[in-house]
């Protein structure tokens, strides 16, 4: 069996506004139905392959568990990384959580990739299995179609007619124009998509030869691990005294034995807004749009809105990514779209809260969003999912009113509890013990009005919480 091992952590800059820090590209439906994690998970599931090993961090473990049981992966293991580490201890942590079964297969996978072709990339993943059975450490590798800066290169000692298995001779990190079209042209290089193969054992080796100083510290988190609610939390004491690296560096580009695999199947990370347009088939006239959006007598164009109430209408535009969202705009030029991640910073620096937080904030138990704030109110609308439940709080600052607009909402209000319906409404007064709760099959959806002198969210004291927060 190949223990599928999904790397789900990340900040989601470069497309902004789509993908922030609080709600990365992963997660988003960028292309198709279902979301960029869930495309993965379904291209590491079949006959060969055990179940799925998340890697992700707290922010996320709901959302993460709730897409994997959306595609029907209810056996999902998801781990907890106490602090962003980057990949090399991720992989580490879980290489020792399947320390028990030493000659496994690990096939190590980022959730925001695309790939078509699965058929072919399974097909590639067993020729590297026979390679990893002989104790190399694999890596895959897209053939280039064109030179590109925004990847790294993977040099083979020869490039093969086929998936077999090679010698990798050297790594090249992200490049200059010029440089690519060199190592483009030599016919011996890859770009490096960051899937990786291995059994267990020849893995931590590698580790032990050449990043020993992590081996004791990711042992230890995982020997101070808990489990919480599903989810595998690894000691946060030890993992924060871990370095950030990739396990490029602290591995791969150290060790000998290390193989790879050309890939051919249609590939992109999406790491810009041109990568997307070109993945999502632009017409005759280079255009795309996405969502609520009309584009007229536009050339290499591409047009996404977020919200349904937004119609973004492009008109005569040349070489533009216009991205709507109700928070937020962009408009690019379509070769400028690499530099996405600068505004990002420049947002942050400036401390923007659109920078980093999304307009629908996603919560274990469903999400709410602002549709209104003011001096002394702000109006929400909130969505419970069937079976979910908020905690038992209070507020120090704000009193609230609930007006359920669709299901049925179990309220709690000091020691009074009553099943609200459609058009039905309460008052929480301020300082009153409240929790709401969705008792039904359907989601339940309510306006909230919030009055008061001060509306954070850090106004909360929470009493009793089913999902363990504090």
């Amino acid at each position: 069996m190949i223990y599928p091992v999904v790397l789900c952590g990340g900040s989601g800059t470069r497309l902004w506004p789509s993908s922030r820090k609080a709600f990365p590209k992963q997660f988003n439906r960028l292309i198709g139905s279902e979301t960029l994690f869930q495309t993965t998970l379904r291209r590491l599931t079949g006959p060969e392959f055990a179940a799925p090993l998340v890697m992700t961090n707290a922010d996320f473990r709901f959302i993460a568990m709730e897409q994997c049981a959306a595609i029907g992966l209810t056996d999902a293991r998801v781990v907890i990384e106490p602090a962003l580490r980057n990949t090399a201890p991720a992989i580490l942590c879980a290489a020792l959580l399947l320390e028990e079964e030493p000659d496994a297969m690990m096939l190590v996978a980022p959730s925001d990739h695309i790939m078509s072709g699965t058929e072919a990339f399974h097909a590639a993943v067993m020729a590297g299995a026979e390679a990893a059975a002989q104790g190399h450490l694999v890596t895959f590798g897209i053939t280039p179609d064109r030179p590109e800066t925004a990847y790294g290169y993977l040099e083979l000692a020869e490039m093969p007619a086929d998936t077999t298995p090679v010698k990798l001779t050297s790594f090249t990190e992200k490049p200059d124009a010029e440089t690519a079209r060199k190592l483009v042209a030599s016919g011996r290089h890859l770009w490096n998509a960051g899937l990786f193969l291995w059994r267990v054992r020849d893995i931590i080796a590698a580790y032990e030869a050449h990043a020993p100083d992590m081996i004791a510290p990711c042992r230890q988190a995982i020997a101070d691990s808990e489990e919480d609610l599903g989810f595998t939390r690894l000691g946060a004491e030890a993992f924060e005294t871990l370095r950030a690296d990739s396990v490029d560096y602290a591995v791969m580009e150290h060790a000998q034995n290390v193989m790879a695999v050309p890939l051919s199947s249609g590939w992109s990370d999406l790491g810009s807004w041109d990568a997307l347009w070109a993945a999502l088939g632009p017409d005759a006239q280079g255009v795309v749009q996405q969502g609520a959006a009309t584009a007229l007598d536009c050339e290499n164009t591409f047009l996404r809105s977020e919200d349904e109430n937004m119609h973004l209408v492009g008109v005569g535009l040349r070489n533009i990514v216009a991205v709507a969202m109700r928070d937020a705009v962009l408009v690019a030029d379509m070769n400028a779209s690499q530099q996405v991640k600068d505004a990002v910073t420049l947002l942050k620096a400036a401390e923007v809260a659109q920078a980093t937080e999304y307009p629908r904030f996603h919560r274990p138990w469903g999400w709410y969003e602002t549709l209104c704030l003011g001096t002394r109110f702000q109006v929400k609308r909130i969505m419970v999912k069937p079976g979910g439940e908020l905690s038992l709080q209070s507020h120090v600052h704000r009193s609230e009113h609930w007006i359920v607009v669709a299901g049925t909402a179990e309220v709690t209000v000091g020691e009074e509890v009553q099943l609200l319906t459609e058009n039905q409404s309460v008052y929480i007064p301020l300082g009153a013990v409240h929790r709401m709760a969705n008792p039904g099959q359907l989601p339940m959806y309510l306006i909230e009005v919030q009055t008061g002198a001060y509306l954070g969210e850090d106004d909360i004291v929470r009493y009793e919480d089913v999902y363990n927060r504090s």
